[in-house]
């Protein structure tokens, strides 16, 4: 055992923190089809740091996102997400309504169900994507297929197209695209006849798992929580911590340090982070970053499911809430994806299938159970 450190001879400390060259595709406990598949796409270096930080101007930040957006948009819009058989699969039906939000701001919700299942009282999955509640747009080739998956489990998927931090018009920073998925919420439960659904269960993975979390959170507030039935949140990305200094980072939320670059840069994080919420006091508000939210604000929510992946700078904000959760009396299970980066089994369906359909499997047993 080392006498400095107290670490048994012998023993590496994971990722980054027991070796700071470490990359994704090198560490043994990645997942093989994974490391292939982020070799053949050129994602199996680190990329480099921002030169900006949050102190730097919001314009410069803002011209750094909508820099960056195009080529993240272009891979979910460009990813074949098909399988063998899957032109077997029954048919799935999408439809759209449009509802308005807090400020008159129309809301579409994208619904599918899968055919001939029409008002038979399915569960209702909410879907909230990801993007890091500031990017990447909510129809597209990856959600799409997800929320098909979902319907062919046998619940309905609706999708709210909330507005991200980032467009190409407008900075719409925290509450807005909060309120957007408060507000779909709340139409959804109190219209369930009309959608044929018998519960509620709000589900996203990254930005969106914040704001499926974030919504029971203001539900819970606002006196409503008993409308929804559970809340799913994957790969939560909730704590807005990634300035921390590194001492705090590696005591709290290790994986931070262990997992930075691996998929995800920490540096990023922090930038669209500060760009979703710019004012100091939203940036530790618990309804834009969850994981600051008190046992108080936590006490009486609904049951809950958190998938971490394991190899994700995110995965042990997820894990702190999970213990949060249990810690306060609310009802909470959950995983780690082994050998996963940050989501990738959603957008690399064809090569991740097992852990894609995994995911999908262990949402719609939720959603029917709760």
């Amino acid at each position: 055992m080392s006498s400095s450190t107290g670490i048994p001879a012998g023993y590496v400390l994971e990722g980054r923190l027991g070796n700071d060259d470490a990359m994704l595709v090198s560490d043994p406990r990645i997942n093989r089809k994974l490391a292939e598949i982020m070799k053949a796409v050129g994602l199996d270096k680190r990329q480099p740091d921002s030169k900006l930080s949050i102190s730097s101007p919001l314009e410069e930040i803002r011209a750094a996102v909508a820099q960056s957006e195009p080529p993240m948009q272009g891979m979910y819009d460009m990813m074949d997400m098909s399988l063998p058989g899957d032109d077997k699969e029954a048919k799935v039906e999408h439809s759209v309504t449009t509802i308005k939000g807090e400020d008159g701001h129309e809301i579409k919700l994208h619904v599918f169900r899968q055919a001939g299942m029409e008002g038979t009282g399915l569960p209702c999955v909410m879907y909230t994507h990801g993007g890091g509640m500031t990017i990447i747009n909510t129809f597209n080739p990856v959600h799409e297929r997800w929320c098909k998956s979902l319907a062919l489990g046998g619940v309905v998927a609706i999708m709210p197209d909330f507005r991200n931090a980032y467009t190409k018009e407008a900075h719409n920073p925290f509450p807005i695209g909060l309120n957007d998925c408060v507000a779909a919420a709340r139409y959804i439960a109190d219209h369930k006849s009309e959608f044929g659904i018998s519960k509620l269960v709000l589900q996203g993975e990254s930005g969106g798992g914040n704001l499926a979390i974030a919504t029971a959170l203001k539900a819970n507030k606002e006196g409503w929580v008993k409308s929804i039935n559970g809340v799913y949140g994957a790969v939560p990305y909730i704590s807005n911590a990634w300035g921390w200094p590194k001492e705090r980072l590696v005591k709290e939320l290790p994986s931070t340090i262990a997992s930075d670059g691996y998929f995800l840069g920490v540096k990023w994080m922090e930038l669209l982070g500060h760009y979703y919420t710019p004012d100091p006091k939203s940036a530790v508000d618990p309804f834009a970053w969850p994981y600051h939210a008190t046992d108080d604000m936590v006490k009486g929510l609904p049951e809950h499911y958190l998938a971490m992946d394991e190899l994700d700078p995110l995965r042990d904000e997820g894990k702190a809430y999970y213990q949060k959760l249990t810690r306060n009396g609310v009802k909470v299970a959950g995983h780690v994806n082994l050998g996963m980066a940050h989501g990738t089994w959603l957008i690399m369906r064809q090569n991740l299938w097992e852990v894609n359909q995994a995911m999908v499997d262990s949402v719609v047993a939720f959603a029917k159970r709760v």
